[in-house]
């Protein structure tokens, strides 16, 4: 791997930074191997850099502690997850999503180690930001970061085409219209992880209501999506925009990575994704054109009364740390998921190295430098209204979790119409409640 001299003195000094840092230091202790299993399989940047050199710092000052670390992506990640917790053998320390669909049966079947609460009331973690990772008044798990999904775009492609950057609906239709109509993709989308798709129909009907809590009552069938207006308002909202050729021609074959780079190499207007993507200003594998052109705003609300207000917005505390219940060195894991998520490791560097929005409280790591897409992003958090909690996919079961991601991807893909859609996400919502 061939680093270029600003990576390498953007390596400097983060490992000076983590240097400084409480160092949790045990003294005479016993060789200890604890096995971590992480999300983040890119450990040369980004937030997968800034865990394995937090990691590397702790193993340092404990030179009795030796970390294995396995990485996968997301997906690969969740199928791995589900093999080791079908075999027992989930590995010391863990990432989750505090979301029911992944971490409530992990919880509930006494996976996760309880955590004691008090050992974190000066962590700073936001209202609520550790909720999905308790059950019963426990305690499970630690949230790394806070997620808000937002439409990062290309100033200089707006600029240059004379087109308007959306702060309403009807705007973005314009938009769509005008890119497709000169060649350029205007939403570069990861169809094949098919969470996202979920998360814009749910974005899609808190604007066509203005209520937050109307998609969860569907889940429960207090509504039924097949007989709610706003349900249906949304769903022939997203037909009408794949049709008009809102994401690239080929959204449903193109994972994560495919999608950010169409969009970082400047072939893509535009990209719906979440706020753990500021280092998109930063990500020298992209040109200095784009990263001095990145830009991002809200997704936009739409006009009329009773609508969704741009400020009305997907928002969640997403993944974070657990750790095995029958690790053979659980209280050493609880020491190393505790030294990561001190505020003044995980927190400030990943505030001040510009990669997320921290599910901790931030503002003291605050120095004037950071970038752009870090300022909007604070901006479109302090103006926001409401916030939907977990996304509808992940707010049931398992099970649901799998047919709400199958049936959202057949829809964009054609093979439902949007009557047909919502027939067949009341059937999985009846079926999770089974």
């Amino acid at each position: 791997m061939r680093f270029s001299s600003k990576s390498l003195v953007f390596l400097l000094a983060l490992t000076l930074i983590l240097s400084a840092g409480n160092s949790f230091k045990v003294a005479g202790a016993n060789k200890v191997t604890i096995k971590f299993f992480s999300n983040l399989p890119d450990r040369t940047a980004g937030q997968g850099r800034l865990e394995q050199l937090l990691i590397e710092n702790y193993m340092k000052a404990n030179p009795h502690v030796e970390v294995k670390v396995e990485a996968l992506q997301d997906e690969p990640y969740k199928q791995k997850f589900r093999v080791y917790t079908a075999g027992n053998q989930l590995p010391d320390l863990f990432m989750v999503w505090g979301q029911p669909a992944f971490f409530d049966p992990i919880m509930k079947g006494g996976y996760a180690a309880e955590l004691n609460r008090n050992d974190y009331k000066d962590y700073g973690f936001f209202p609520g930001s550790l909720d999905g990772f308790s059950m019963n008044g426990k305690l499970y798990g630690l949230a790394r970061n806070t997620d808000l999904m937002v439409l990062y775009y290309n100033e200089k492609l707006f600029k240059d085409n004379g087109i308007q950057v959306p702060t309403n609906y009807d705007q973005l239709v314009t938009a769509v219209k005008a890119f497709r109509k000169l060649g350029i993709t205007p939403i570069a989308q990861n169809g094949r992880d098919s969470w996202v798709l979920n998360i814009l129909y749910q974005d899609l009907v808190i604007k066509e209501s203005g209520d937050q809590s109307l998609i969860y009552k569907a889940i429960d069938q207090k509504e039924k999506f097949a007989y709610h207006k706003h349900l249906l308002a949304a769903a022939q909202d997203l037909e009408e925009l794949v049709k008009i050729g809102i994401f690239q021609d080929s959204f449903i074959a193109a994972d994560y990575g495919a999608a950010r780079n169409l969009f970082g190499q400047e072939m893509a207007a535009m990209f719906y994704m979440g706020s753990w993507e500021t280092g998109l200003a930063v990500d020298e594998n992209f040109s200095a054109s784009f990263r001095n052109n990145v830009s991002v705003v809200a997704f936009p609300g739409m006009k009329g009364q009773g609508k969704g207000r741009t400020t009305d917005m997907m928002g969640w505390f997403g993944g974070g740390y657990a750790v095995s219940s029958s690790s053979p060195v659980k209280e050493e894991a609880i020491k190393l998921i505790n030294y990561i998520m001190a505020p003044e490791n995980w927190a400030k560097n990943a505030w001040q190295l510009g990669l997320v929005i921290p599910g901790q409280k931030y503002d003291q790591f605050m120095t004037g430098n950071e970038n752009k897409l870090q300022l909007q992003i604070s901006k479109i958090l302090n103006k926001a209204t409401s916030f939907s909690g977990t996304p509808w996919n992940d707010a049931a079961t398992p099970g649901f979790k799998v047919d709400s991601q199958t049936i959202i991807q057949e829809f964009a893909a054609g093979m439902k119409d949007p009557a047909k859609f919502l027939e067949a996400c009341d059937q999985a919502a009846r079926k999770a409640k089974q």
